[in-house]
């Protein structure tokens, strides 16, 4: 089995600076945000297994696979107040959290950020953007110490590449979980609209 390669500069909590015209990876940019890559997710199977079982785009992988997709991914320690993922950015990697506390805030009409949430161990963040590439939703900002597992989407190609049964299950998901969130958004499209007929 073919694995994610090693970040480059996964030894080191320096950021080296990306070849000239070339976009900086995301390991690079976590790098330069000061997180400290503390290994591979598989080190940390058993724990990350509970969590995923709580996440719907993981739930239903078995500890086997858990422990392949965790070959794929690398964990970080990420200091409190860091913008781990920024509104409006395009998205090109998830994490899930698997210690510590994330406040999710976007921007309100007044351009003043606004709470949506407040992430804890076992949430994921910013899979949406990783598989579409549209802009964050939302800014992901560290309240305290976390530790974080990250997929991205070049892994998830090699997944898909190298382990097909596996990644098929993790595409599968996200088409229901795609298809839910549109029933979601078409029921509040359709209760606006009926509210409005009745003004």
């Amino acid at each position: 089995m073919q694995v994610a390669q090693a970040p480059v500069g996964s030894t080191s909590t320096t950021a080296r600076a990306p070849v000239s015209g070339r976009k900086p990876t995301p390991h690079e940019r976590l790098l330069a945000l000061g997180l400290k890559p503390v290994g591979r997710a598989s080190d940390y199977s058993d724990q990350i297994h509970q969590m995923m079982a709580r996440t719907p785009l993981f739930s239903g992988l078995d500890i086997d696979e858990t422990r392949k997709l965790g070959a794929f991914m690398y964990v970080y320690e990420a200091p409190a107040g860091v913008t781990v993922i920024k509104e409006g950015e395009a998205g090109d990697f998830m994490m899930l959290l698997i210690d510590g506390m994330i406040d999710v805030l976007r921007r309100n009409r007044y351009n003043f950020p606004s709470r949506v949430a407040v992430a804890h161990a076992g949430h994921a963040l910013g899979e949406m953007s990783m598989f579409d590439g549209e802009p964050r939703f939302a800014s992901c900002v560290t309240l305290e110490t976390c530790s974080i597992a990250v997929l991205t989407r070049d892994a998830v190609l090699l997944v898909l590449q190298d382990e097909p049964r596996l990644g098929n299950k993790i595409m599968l998901k996200l088409v229901q979980l795609l298809s839910e969130r549109l029933r979601q958004t078409t029921a509040k499209l359709v209760s606006y609209l009926e509210a409005s007929r009745d003004n």
